[in-house]
């Protein structure tokens, strides 16, 4: 019994240990199935309530300056009021009890009721070393934590410290509003979730590195492509790139100059200190930029004294200055002016440097920031704490103009980069000294090519003059090739080809000048300007190079009248041709004298050796243009005889294949009018011989009501009674088809109107009835397309004088053309678009009487909502010939043809209007007696 009674005391007791062992288990699987810390710090404190039945659970973090953050918390039943979020200031804690929970891992239990605090030890404060006993021990509580857990609402807490590594990372905090009695159990529980705690923030930790790690690699290599890896080293990109890593507001990469009176190149991006425009822009080494300041380079160097209270890092080996506060560096007065007027407060600066040279700066600038603390409960931060707050009502602290601190991480990957910065930069300048060397090295090739391109210029002019003489045989194109390649060539402002017309007058038929110069083309110059002797001594093949003419020795007369077309120096080289001289080719400099060179005169007379043969092609080609002109007149006109031919043949072979249709037409009519007749007129007789004949049958029925049984066998076999009532009906049907075969028959007999050849008053609408007849199996729809609706609106018309047969035709084109647009639109449409809009044809015919011939005159307008047509097809619609249709469907021919049976044969008119996508009408308008409609228009009134 006694045993029994032991047994119920100690399964509380073991529930409860189970739950603890729980607890830790799920921590601990919490930690190790995820590495973000938030969430195991939500789990931590919710299982942490649950096992203490604790009012509030909370992770409290420290920051840097000793204040701390609540960044996790779960409340049980909202019986005390949240804290998460909120700021605590250092003073809450103070000092010796921060050195206490971070060297000797203390706990503590506060039991506001009972007026004591438990302290427990997990290590010893002489060695450090874990202890082996634990124990708590209890001392009264200072009043001003009392009064502090009261102002909270607090009863009892537990307090648990959070280490990463040897630094006091945090507390595991429980309140209570009731007073509580905490076990040393459950504080060692708490404790094991606290190690298992710092083990998840050490993981998450390393997790963070190893993702910043991974980003800066990323960042590099990006940085690296764009200056090493493509194909052009892109320097404003790779700034951009690092501006935006290091999480700055703009930069500057600076270039220096290599020497003395060159330029520096500075790229910008995003805010500057001093105003230029974001992209690469080329500076005057005399300009001076913020790199380019004494103060600045003085300070960049390190010959000033930073203060160390107001920079956040110090310039180390690697050569990088980073400074959070630009405004608390006193040795930067002198130039605050310029980044006063924008919001810079901070700068990174990377000194670039290759092989112990200096290549330029890498700046990079952040913007000031607006910070807000959310404090619990309201206090002075420059003041220290002498009494608790009362109260821990949210308090909302809000700081303008802050700067931020360049981290260690940034200052290193900027390190990282100036290094692949001044690489880049070193292979810059080579690109750029090789440009310049490729550069002489081209104008010392291009002068020492000159001369030979001079040469090959020449030899291609020669090419040039002689392809188009080969190429063509009109002289004064080939004379005018001659003085414009000859003028760029020797570069002289006149270019002259002079020809001999009667004895030795002559005049300028070709010239090429410059636009200052006196122009003589057309010159007409007497033979006594142009001595005997001269023409002689040009005729006998000299050529003449005058370099100043008033030292040429030349007569008075020929220096004046060479003064007059202003030549100051000339060349001249005779074109002639066999023993005659044809003319000369004549360079003139009219500003100087000029020295003409022996090559520039070798050149000068090939050119003339090559018009002379042009010149003799010329006349052998004049000869034979004018023997062509005249055979070719007569091929035009024999031509134009044979295009009319053969319009009018297409036209005569397509108006017999009409009459051919037509005499086709009449004839099946009449050869199956008469069988139809036939049958048509003996129908009546049949079906009264039936009623006869079935009257008698039923007269026997009536009288002899026993038949033979061969008779009763042989009416149940063709079923007498199905009999009886189907003939009658059948006789009906077939009397109904022989009166349709008559009315097709009439409608064919109508189209072809053969015994209406000459002009008749007809009614017109039985001619459009009989085209749409014969081309009703286009009208009805077929498994390959849907039915065309034909609306008819015929207005009331009295006969009309015309040919019968030949508007049908015309009607026929029209229907039919229609009918081949509407189909070819609709193998293009969805079924829910025909049904939504089908295709339709709508004729309607009125009768017209106000005309300015006052005649009346008949409308036939046949209208289709099918594509329409452009103003481009229009014009052409009635040219015979064309066509819209593929290859195989159509003539061109049927508008055509209409054309003229409707204007030339009727004297109407026949008007086609269409817009794209709003569908084509036709307009025909005749007279309704062409005799009155002549006599009108000959003798108007």
């Amino acid at each position: 019994m006694t045993i029994s009674k032991n047994t119920q005391v100690l399964k509380p007791e073991l529930q409860s240990e189970l739950e603890r062992e729980g607890l830790l288990h799920r921590i601990t699987n919490r930690i190790r199935q995820s590495l973000e810390l938030q969430e195991i710090l939500i789990a931590t404190v919710a299982e942490v309530s649950s096992l203490l039945e604790a009012d509030r659970v909370m992770v409290y973090r420290f920051h840097a300056d000793e204040s701390g953050e609540v960044i996790a918390e779960f409340i049980y039943k909202n019986r005390l009021p949240s804290l998460k979020g909120l700021n605590f200031p250092a003073d809450d804690i103070p000092p010796q009890a921060r050195e206490l929970y971070q060297k000797v891992r203390l706990r503590s239990i506060v039991n506001v009721a009972s007026g004591l605090i438990g302290l427990s030890l997990m290590d010893s404060p002489e060695t450090g070393e874990s202890l082996e006993t634990r124990k708590i021990h209890y001392r009264p509580i200072d009043p001003c934590h009392v009064a502090y857990l009261k102002a909270m609402g607090v009863q009892s807490s537990l307090v648990v410290p959070i280490l990463h590594g040897d630094r006091l990372w945090g507390l595991l905090v429980g309140h209570y509003s009731q007073p509580q009695v905490i076990s040393e159990r459950e504080l060692e529980i708490v404790q094991m979730v606290a190690d298992q705690v710092s083990i998840a923030i050490a993981q998450s930790t390393l997790l963070t590195q190893t993702r910043e790690k991974a980003q800066r690699e990323v960042t590099l290599n990006r940085v690296a492509t764009l200056l090493h890896t493509l194909p052009t080293i892109e320097l404003q990109s790779a700034l951009e790139e690092t501006v935006s890593a290091l999480q700055g507001s703009g930069g500057r990469l600076y270039i220096a100059p290599e020497t003395t009176g060159l330029s520096a190149i500075v790229y910008t991006c995003g805010d500057q200190l001093k105003l230029v425009e974001p992209g690469v822009v080329a500076v005057p080494a005399s300009s001076v930029l913020i790199e380019q300041h004494p103060l600045w380079q003085e300070w960049l160097k390190g010959g000033a004294n930073l203060n160390p209270v107001a920079t956040a890092n110090t310039r180390g080996s690697s050569g990088i200055i980073a400074i959070a506060d630009l405004y608390k560096q006193t040795y930067l007065q002198s130039i605050e002016t310029v980044f006063q007027s924008t919001l810079i407060r901070g700068v990174l600066i990377v000194s670039l440097q290759h092989r112990q040279q200096l290549v330029g700066y890498l700046t990079i600038f952040r913007d000031e920031i607006d910070t807000e603390t959310l404090w619990a409960g309201h206090f002075d931060p420059d003041a220290r704490q002498i009494h608790p707050r009362k109260s821990f009502e949210l308090w909302r602290q809000l700081k303008r103009g802050q700067s931020r601190q360049w981290t260690p991480e940034e200052i290193e990957l900027a390190d990282t980069l100036g290094d692949c910065f001044s690489m880049a930069i070193e292979q810059y300048g080579l690109y750029q000294k090789v440009q310049r060397l490729n550069a002489n090295l081209d104008c010392q090739v291009q002068e020492r090519t000159v001369k030979l391109q001079q040469s090959l210029e020449w030899a291609s002019v020669l090419k040039q003059v002689i392809d188009q003489i080969r190429s063509t045989l009109e002289l004064k194109t080939i004379l005018q090739t001659i003085v414009r390649e000859v003028r760029n060539l020797l570069d002289t402002e006149r270019v002259i080809v002079y020809q001999f017309t009667r004895r030795w007058q002559g005049q300028v038929v070709v010239e090429e000048v410059t636009g200052k110069t006196k122009s003589i083309l057309g010159q007409v110059y007497d033979e006594n300007c142009f001595p005997l002797e001269y023409a002689i001594l040009y005729q006998g093949g000299r050529v003449r190079a005058m370099n100043d003419v008033h030292q040429a020795s030349l007569q008075a007369c020929h220096v004046e009248f060479l003064e007059q077309i202003q030549v100051k120096a000339n060349l001249v080289v005779p074109i002639r041709r066999g023993e005659q001289l044809w003319g000369l080719l004549v360079a003139h400099e009219c500003h100087a004298p000029r020295v003409w060179k022996a090559e520039e005169v070798d050149l000068l007379q090939q050119l003339a050796d090559q018009a002379a043969i042009a010149i003799q092609q010329a006349e052998l080609y004049q000869q034979q243009a004018e023997l062509l002109a005249q055979t070719q007149q007569q091929a035009e006109q024999l031509s134009s005889a044979l295009q009319e031919l053969q319009k009018t043949q297409t036209q005569l072979i397509q108006t017999e294949k009409m009459s051919s249709l037509g005499q086709l037409v009449a004839g099946v009519a009449h050869e199956i009018n008469n069988p139809v007749n036939f049958i048509y007129g003996n129908i009546s007789h049949v079906d009264e011989y039936t009623q006869d004949m079935l009257k008698l049958m039923e007269l026997y029925q009536r009288h002899y009501p026993n038949p033979h049984p061969e008779i009763v066998d042989r009416a149940e076999a063709i079923d007498i009674e199905f009999l009886t009532s189907d003939l009658p009906q059948m006789l009906s049907s077939m009397k109904v088809g022989a009166d349709r075969i008559r009315q097709i028959v009439l409608s064919l007999r109508n189209f072809s109107r053969l015994d209406e050849a000459e002009r008749k008053p007809v009614d017109i609408h039985t001619g459009i009835d009989s085209t749409l007849l014969i081309l009703q199996h286009r009208l009805k729809a077929k498994p390959d397309h849907a039915e065309i609706d034909v609306v008819k609106e015929y207005g009331d018309l009295p006969p009309i004088e015309c040919y019968a047969g030949q508007m049908n035709q015309v009607f026929m084109n029209v229907i039919g053309n229609a009918i081949d647009a509407l189909e070819q639109r609709d193998e293009t449409r969805s079924l829910e678009e025909i049904k939504n809009l089908p295709s339709q044809i709508t004729i309607r015919t009125f009768l017209m009487q106000d005309n300015p011939a006052g005649v009346p005159r008949v409308v036939i307008q046949i209208r289709d909502n099918g594509p329409g047509m452009s103003a481009g097809v229009q014009c052409q619609v009635f040219d015979p010939f064309f066509t819209t249709k593929p290859v195989g469907k159509g003539t061109g021919l049927g508008l055509s043809i209409s054309y003229q049976i409707v204007v030339e044969k009727h004297g109407g008119s026949f008007k086609c209007m269409s817009q794209p996508g709003q569908g084509t009408e036709f307009w025909i308008e005749i007279p309704l007696n062409r005799q009155l409609a002549q006599s009108c228009y000959s003798n108007p009134i």
